[in-house]
């Protein structure tokens, strides 16, 4: 595929084959990705790639803790929620996904279940956790650094035959995350991907955000 391909054809995954991901294509793909740009070349990422009985473990944990109504542990700033213009294209693409799967808005429990597969990495075979050394915590770098590796990551995926979905829901519990994918208290746990093998049978992967056009997003200054 060329960039063009890549880039415009790349979309959210949310359902996934059942097969595993081999250990050299995900190194492949990362070695991609660490060429990302980085804030005076501190590149602070580092990637725990966790697949079988572990990340089971951590779906599990994720989903018991948030059942039983745990608080939520993110250990990377949150922010506020949504409002105006963000919350409403944060509805849209619900409202899409929703639509595909044929979820109806009064269907409180099919709701339930589309909102834990968050919680288990979206059923992937592969969850990528991405974080960034702690001294550097506090830096508004590290976290622009780290998205930058991480959209390398999901497009050198793309063009690779492979699907993602960038999420924090995996996260959540971050003790949980923290012991089975054995992350190092010197790291801090940022996001979590999921990886895998598209299931084109999966309605909800054939959705394709809407996005601002360029007269939206774009100011130019001094041009004729």
């Amino acid at each position: 595929m060329t960039f063009d391909d890549v880039v415009l054809g790349r979309r959210s995954i949310r359902g996934y084959k059942p097969e595993p991901v081999p250990q050299s294509l995900i190194e492949e793909i990362i070695a991609l990705a660490l060429r990302a740009p980085s804030s005076m070349n501190s590149q602070p990422w580092n990637f725990y790639v966790v697949t079988g009985e572990p990340l089971e473990r951590i779906r599990q944990g994720n989903t018991e803790r948030m059942l039983a109504g745990v608080p939520q542990s993110r250990e990377f700033r949150t922010g506020n929620a949504f409002t105006e213009h963000h919350r409403e294209r944060q509805v849209d693409v619900a409202k899409q996904l929703f639509a595909a799967m044929g979820i109806a808005r009064d269907d409180k429990e099919k709701r339930q279940d589309w909102v834990m597969r968050g919680f288990r990495q979206f059923d992937a075979p592969v969850c990528v956790i991405v974080t960034f050394d702690r001294l550097l915590d506090g830096s508004d770098d590290a976290p622009f650094d780290c998205g930058a590796v991480t959209n390398a990551l999901v497009n050198a995926a793309w063009s690779r035959g492979l699907g993602t979905v960038i999420n924090s829901q995996g996260i959540m519990q971050s003790p949980v995350v923290r012991e089975h994918a054995g992350i190092a208290a010197d790291q801090v746990i940022m996001k979590s991907i999921a990886l895998g093998w598209p299931d084109d049978s999966f309605p909800a992967n054939a959705v394709v955000s809407r996005r601002k056009s360029v007269d939206e997003a774009a100011v130019f200054v001094g041009f004729e």
